[in-house]
């Protein structure tokens, strides 16, 4: 099993959080040094405040694209990209270019949004969210796995649009993360991974999604086996401030601790977790990494031989 790691964006404000590039840019190159296999970024316009200029996340893309440069080993995705945010046809070349830039790590992590303050600042829709966002999953996958795309929606158009075109052309898997039946329906329908956050310890509300989302997939004719399963997860350091937190909502404890908290997820068929560190900070995400090689210890000698190095 994978595990990555949500950076902030700017927008937090717990002390020692880095709030610019700077210091997001060294906690990532600090991640992929420990040895955690990818790094994530959420896709906001706003925070909690639309008055709250100076507390707003950092563009998702921007920084995506600039970790990029900063790394060199581990996949980068969004958890995830409003497609209401972007034309998905443009997405879709984004996508490509920065397939390109980071020498095929990019995962696409897109969803249809859901901070309605955000949609009335930029005006943007925000009426039929699934239906638009269904429109722009067809043109985004055409487009990344074709090469072009030519649709006629009620929301979406683009005639004959392309990405560039050049051999072995290495294509981004897509995660769409979601939980109620739609969403459900559209993972199966156009995903290679799919998302369900934020979680502890594994329960009830993951199995049913899970159990919901294997349906989903058979009632298209799909092996459900073939959609790969994340789950986002916060991690927090033992002396982090939220002590009243249920261990369903949150993993607390030593690296121990969390390293048994990453084997109960793997035995759920997840093939990747992505960790939200609290706070997010070095020391947590080495908390994390730490969690993550003993983890894989423990299973090397389950199995009696090495864990595989990821």
């Amino acid at each position: 099993m994978h595990v990555g790691l949500i950076l902030p964006m700017g927008d937090e404000q717990e002390p020692g959080v880095p709030r610019g590039y700077a210091g997001i840019r060294d906690l990532a190159v600090h991640a992929e040094a420990q040895g955690l296999d990818s790094l994530w970024v959420y896709d906001h316009l706003v925070g909690d405040s639309v008055d709250d200029g100076a507390g707003s996340p950092w563009e998702a893309w921007t920084i995506l694209t600039a970790l990029a440069e900063a790394t060199s080993t581990v996949r980068l995705g969004a958890l995830v990209l409003c497609t209401a945010f972007r034309p998905p046809g443009v997405l879709a070349r984004m996508a490509d270019t920065l397939q390109e830039v980071s020498g095929g790590r990019l995962v696409l992590g897109v969803g249809a949004g859901w901070h309605e303050p955000e949609f009335q600042a930029f005006d943007l829709p925000f009426d039929h969210r699934v239906g638009r966002f269904d429109e722009a999953l067809q043109i985004i996958t055409t487009m990344l796995r074709s090469g072009r795309a030519t649709f006629s929606g009620e929301y979406h158009r683009v005639q004959d649009a392309p990405v560039r075109d050049r051999p072995d052309r290495p294509v981004p898997p897509v995660l769409v993360a979601g939980v109620r039946p739609r969403m459900l329906g559209l993972a199966a329908q156009y995903a290679d991974l799919w998302n369900l956050a934020w979680f502890g310890l594994p329960g009830d509300r993951f199995r049913q999604a899970n159990a919901a989302l294997d349906q989903a997939c058979r009632d298209i004719g799909r092996d459900p086996a073939t959609l790969a399963r994340t789950a986002g997860v916060q991690v927090a350091a033992p002396t982090a401030a939220n002590a009243e937190e249920k261990p369903e909502r949150l993993i607390r404890g030593d690296v121990d601790d969390v390293a048994a908290a990453f084997a109960a997820w793997e035995a759920e068929g997840v093939s990747e977790l992505i960790c939200s560190p609290d706070p997010a900070d070095a020391d947590t995400v080495t908390l994390i990494a730490d969690a993550c090689a003993r983890y894989r210890e423990n299973a090397g000698r389950a199995t009696g031989s090495p864990a595989e190095a990821r």
